[in-house]
């Protein structure tokens, strides 16, 4: 018979904490009782409750400020990646308040590469906006979207400060098709203004299109600072598929 040994005492702390951590019981940001506060609390001694803290740390979940303490240390955002979430709706679930700037929205001739997408003729008409969109202030994305006009005839009269076009396109019809692909990208000079981040920064995109039952609807190019951002994803395998 195998028998599972139980934690030690360090990992135990260490489990307790985090639950602490991820349960919203301490914010982000926040200052964690020190370790002197602590081993009155659990009752451990200070090697032992020093070992999960700096576990907790090594792994990105504390930073340790020389002087002043240790602190929650903010995750990157993860958004699914199988569906298309409204980023206002993620934000605000979080506690935090969205904001968008709209640089673009416009008319604009379909190049090459755009046309062939839409089953269009090149120079065709198409829809485009650029928003970027922030969270408390900071910017979280960059969007870029290209909107066929025969799915979204009215898209140009919309107020995209708000409302987010990912809420208003679903509204209209949600797409029987998508199709993500994600890349790994340098920021331009255009990004970087945008996203107010250094060259250095590296950056997560992801282009999206959709296509309803009439045919392709949009295609979305959204950018967003690799060190505020991550993708993910929880897939449930149907009946016969169970390993």
């Amino acid at each position: 018979m195998n028998h599972i040994k139980p934690l030690p005492l360090y990992g135990r702390i260490k489990t307790h904490l985090l639950t602490r951590i991820q349960s919203g019981e301490w914010q982000d940001g926040a200052r964690i009782p020190s370790e002197h506060e602590l081993m009155a609390t659990i009752g451990a001694s200070r090697m032992t409750i020093h070992r999960a803290l700096r576990e907790l740390q090594q792994e990105g979940f504390l930073r340790r400020v020389q002087g002043l303490g240790t602190f929650i240390q903010p995750q990157p955002h993860r958004a699914a990646l199988l569906e298309i979430t409204d980023i206002a709706a993620d934000i605000a679930a979080r506690g935090h308040q969205h904001s968008a700037t709209v640089i673009t929205l416009e008319a604009i001739r379909a190049d090459v590469p755009t046309a062939a997408h839409f089953s269009l003729r090149p120079g065709a008409k198409i829809f485009h906006s650029l928003i970027i969109h922030h969270e408390n202030q900071i910017p979280l994305q960059l969007e870029e979207r290209f909107v066929a006009p025969l799915f979204a005839p009215h898209y140009l009269t919309q107020d995209f400060s708000t409302q987010t076009t990912a809420a208003y396109l679903q509204s209209l019809e949600p797409p029987a098709q998508i199709e993500h692909v994600i890349q790994a990208i340098a920021p331009d000079p255009t990004v970087q203004a945008h996203l107010n981040i250094p060259a250095t920064e590296p950056c997560l995109r992801l282009t999206r299109h959709t296509w309803t039952a009439a045919g392709p609807a949009t295609r979305s190019v959204l950018t967003h600072p690799g060190s505020r951002y991550s993708f993910g994803s929880l897939y449930t395998p149907g009946p016969g598929q169970r390993r």
